[in-house]
């Protein structure tokens, strides 16, 4: 067989069974023809099964065109921060994987509809990560430059593009990093990158824009409501979890209301919210002690655990079973005794619900009741990944510690954390 063909053309291949059209991509496998279909998904055929390659178009070379943005003075400017993830992401022809979009001018080529809604004044760029791949360190340079643009009189909101699998970390620690919120700021992403027609990336965009010029002064995370292209939510920053590992509509608001529906050219309010003060100055108050841990109780699991963390860390989170349970001293493996040790010796422990949804309550058993006595402090209904940033960030003040007010700070309702009522 002939090849003169190449990556990046669209061939018709034909087999013994059937005729399959894509673009050729680079293989890495000798025997392997690698082809990308319209589908967005990529197949490999074995060479000795194919009869014939036809080329159906020869592989254009793209051209850097210079991405200019006119600037519309009667909308409003937005900062729009860049972090990485699949929404700063494009297809790369060659391997059929996705590759960094390495500037702001090709990021602003791909989502050209959100400069009908805003004007984006500046673009930083702190750093270009996968968010599994994020440390509490990055959580602190984002919250940098956030403050930044949102003491500038100018802007009216932040954006920042982000990864998936961290989001929801990165926007509960801009809510307790931030202090005197007075303008919007929007964290949003997309399940699928640009080249794919099914992306989420516009849409989530457009709905970020508007939220950024909008009078919701809190920190947001803006995506799909539903898997249709029809509008998106915005959610609190500290109430919202990743419930789907690809759908479009992964975030949801949980034991709270997101606070308003966002479509291309309108909002609808949901529930209540901070306005904005563009008088106001937030201030940055961005420590983090990293001597925290997030640890999910399992059965069996053996106490003993809690001597590591003990030796090595200041304070851990543990995801409890039901209203808050973990085995008490009847059981085989009483954790009581290892609890006790632990808080005496300083370590900070913490119950958050091992459930997604409801409220913790040490009341309604001896269990919890133990635990109460042994000086564990249970986090209402607060998320368990959440109460780690939390708790990261209030054994971060030293002066609290000190004071001996970590538990009445971890249960003081800094940022919406906490809910006096369970919503639907």
């Amino acid at each position: 067989m002939e090849q003169d063909y190449q990556t990046g053309d669209q061939v018709s291949i034909r087999t013994l069974k059937e005729e399959i059209k894509g673009t050729l991509l680079e293989s890495h496998e000798p025997s392997i023809i690698l082809l990308k279909l319209k589908s967005g998904y990529n197949i490999g055929i074995r060479k000795d099964d194919i009869r014939e390659v036809e080329i159906l178009e020869k592989k254009k070379e793209a051209k850097e065109e210079n991405t200019t943005i006119k600037e519309n003075p009667s909308l409003p400017y937005i900062d729009l921060i860049i972090t990485g993830g699949t929404i700063s992401s494009r297809l790369d022809p060659k391997s059929g994987g996705v590759k960094w979009l390495t500037s702001p001018e090709q990021l602003l080529k791909f989502y050209p509809e959100i400069f009908s809604i805003v004007n984006v004044r500046k673009i930083e760029i702190p750093f270009m990560k996968a968010s599994e791949s994020m440390s509490p360190g990055d959580w602190q340079k984002i919250a940098e430059v956030v403050e930044k643009s949102l003491n500038d009189k100018d802007i009216s909101g932040v954006i920042i593009t982000h990864g998936t699998d961290t989001l929801h970390y990165t926007s509960a620690a801009l809510s307790f990093f931030i202090k005197d919120l007075n303008k919007p700021v929007v964290l949003t992403y997309s399940q699928r990158s640009s080249d794919r027609a099914s992306s989420d990336a516009s849409l989530n965009l457009q709905c970020s824009a508007l939220a950024a010029k909008s009078e919701i002064a809190e920190v947001m995370l803006v995506g799909h409501a539903t898997t249709n292209d029809d509008f998106c939510y915005a959610m609190p920053g500290t109430k919202v979890r990743k419930l789907h590992s690809s759908r479009r509509d992964a975030f949801k608001t949980v034991n709270s209301k997101p606070y308003a529906k966002f479509y291309p050219d309108k909002i609808v309010p949901m529930s209540s919210y901070k306005k904005r003060d563009n008088l106001k100055k937030a201030k940055l108050d961005n420590v983090f002690n990293e001597k925290v841990a997030l640890v999910k109780f399992y059965p069996g699991q053996d106490p003993d655990i809690l001597d590591y963390y003990a030796q090595r860390y200041e304070g851990i989170i543990i995801e409890a079973t039901g209203l808050g349970h973990l085995p008490p001293s009847e059981a085989k493996q009483n954790w009581i005794p290892k609890i006790k040790k632990a808080i005496d010796n300083g370590l900070v422990i913490c119950i958050a619900p091992q459930t997604i949804y409801g409220r913790l309550d040490p009341y309604v058993y001896s269990n919890g009741r133990e635990l109460l006595d042994a000086g564990v402090i249970f986090l209402e209904d607060m998320l368990s990944e959440t109460a780690f940033v939390k708790l990261g960030w209030v054994l971060g003040h030293k002066t609290w510690v000190k004071e001996g007010r970590v538990k009445e700070k971890m249960l003081e309702n800094f940022a919406g954390e906490i809910n006096a009522r369970i919503e639907e």
